[in-house]
């Protein structure tokens, strides 16, 4: 047990890190099992496609509209503090969401409601977060770090939560939320046991807006990043330009039943899981740039083969597959962010990154919806396989740079 132990939480990376590992493991578990309670209850609500669609897209929306405040606040406040208030205030209206279904008040506009805020304190609470790994262990072993953080992600958030959530709202409509709301308490106190270095100390009192135009700059003029950035922001049009009819395209083309199709996310969280495996002996044995480029590489080939596919099979192959290389991309392009940032504008980098991937799949999914209905189910796929084609071509040689973004000399 103890050498599993090691394995999963190497002893050179400290007590803080197990404890902000455990926080964020906790936290999964809870927003797993929200992932698929929180449609549950829209659809009780109401039989209104377009309503359901809304509570997705009022989740999302948060990041578009506060991400990059949140991340400047990040950087002047208190990180660790922030993350506890912001999931203070999660646990809040969580609560209220209960107290709102067990009076029987409940309705979908309440919901609605409830989903915005939650998205709003779910933007406040992941920007700061993201910024205390680098602040526990050091930059060599920042991939080793991001890779456990995501292992939480595929098997909490993923694979685990979502069907406790499903059963838990079959058992009564609170108690998902309810769970939701003690393991978010939960990871509030083991992430108040992380020990964090210092920020260094910065001058408060420029406007807010002068420290967000101060993150865009220095993102703009280092190149490694900025390409970085650009990159996630681009596949994630063209990932997102398919994913947004996958069901069309599953149920209707494929010809897949329902449950059929939630298998396809089931296929690529097990993917994910064999990555987490074998993460650290790959990052060890392959150079980062050549891992990098083999990574791309599979994404603008799984638009190929699914273009292409004609069978439920191959779309079960193509998923799992999928699991397996975004699992390794993730890791890889957030530790690799994150070492090449200061550790006073890890803030506001890392919202930026992710304002980048909410953008690109809120662009993706709206061309992916309009290209589908003038040219097919498949036609978001062929985009997809040009557009990530074309993107890889072009930052092909700097990622040998990009790899290597904030090494020492």
């Amino acid at each position: 047990m103890s050498k599993l132990v090691e394995a999963v939480f190497p002893r050179r990376l400290g007590r803080s890190f197990r404890w902000l590992v455990g926080s964020s493991w906790t936290s999964n578990i809870g927003d797993g099992i929200a992932l698929a309670a929180g449609p549950l209850l829209v659809a009780s609500q109401t039989d209104s496609a377009f309503l359901v669609a809304l509570a997705a897209m009022l989740q999302r929306l948060p990041w578009l509209l506060f991400g990059l405040w949140a991340g400047a606040l990040a950087d002047r406040l208190n990180r660790r503090r922030m993350v506890m208030v912001a999931n203070g205030l999660r646990v809040a209206v969580i609560a209220a969401l209960c107290t709102f279904i067990v009076t029987d008040v409940v309705n979908v506009f309440l919901v609605l409601a409830v989903m915005f805020a939650l998205g709003v304190a779910e933007v406040f609470a992941d920007s700061t977060s993201q910024t205390l790994l680098p602040m526990v262990i050091p930059k060599a072993d920042l991939a080793i770090g991001q890779a456990r953080l995501m292992a939480g992600f595929v098997t909490a958030n993923q694979l685990a939560g979502p069907p406790i959530g499903a059963f838990l709202f079959a058992a009564g409509m609170a108690w998902p939320f309810a769970v939701q709301a003690v393991t978010a308490s939960l990871a509030i106190l083991l992430v108040s046991r992380v020990a964090v270095t210092r920020v260094p100390p910065r001058e408060t009192r420029t406007h807010i807006r002068q420290d967000i135009a101060e993150g865009l700059r220095w993102v703009w003029r280092t190149p490694a990043v900025r390409t970085l950035m650009l990159t996630i922001l681009t596949f994630n049009v063209t990932y997102a330009a398919p994913m947004g009819v996958l069901v069309l395209y599953a149920t209707e083309h494929l010809g897949m039943t329902t449950p059929q199709f939630g298998l396809l996310t089931t296929a690529m969280a097990v993917g994910g899981l064999l990555s987490t495996v074998v993460f650290d002996k790959l990052q060890k044995r392959v150079a980062l740039a050549t891992l990098m480029r083999v990574v791309l590489t599979c994404e603008v080939l799984w638009h190929l083969v699914l273009a292409l596919n004609t069978t439920a099979w191959g779309a079960f192959v193509a998923m799992f597959c999928f699991g397996v290389y975004s699992f390794v991309w993730g890791a890889i392009s957030n530790a690799v962010r994150q070492r090449a940032t200061p550790i006073e504008l890890q803030g506001r980098v890392g919202s930026l990154n992710m304002v980048s991937v909410f953008g690109g799949i809120v662009l993706g999914n709206a061309l992916g919806g309009f290209i589908a209905e003038h040219w097919g189910l498949t036609a978001p796929f062929w985009f997809g396989f040009v557009g990530a084609g074309i993107t890889l071509v072009l930052i092909w040689k700097a990622l040998g740079t990009i790899a290597h973004a904030g090494e020492p000399a």
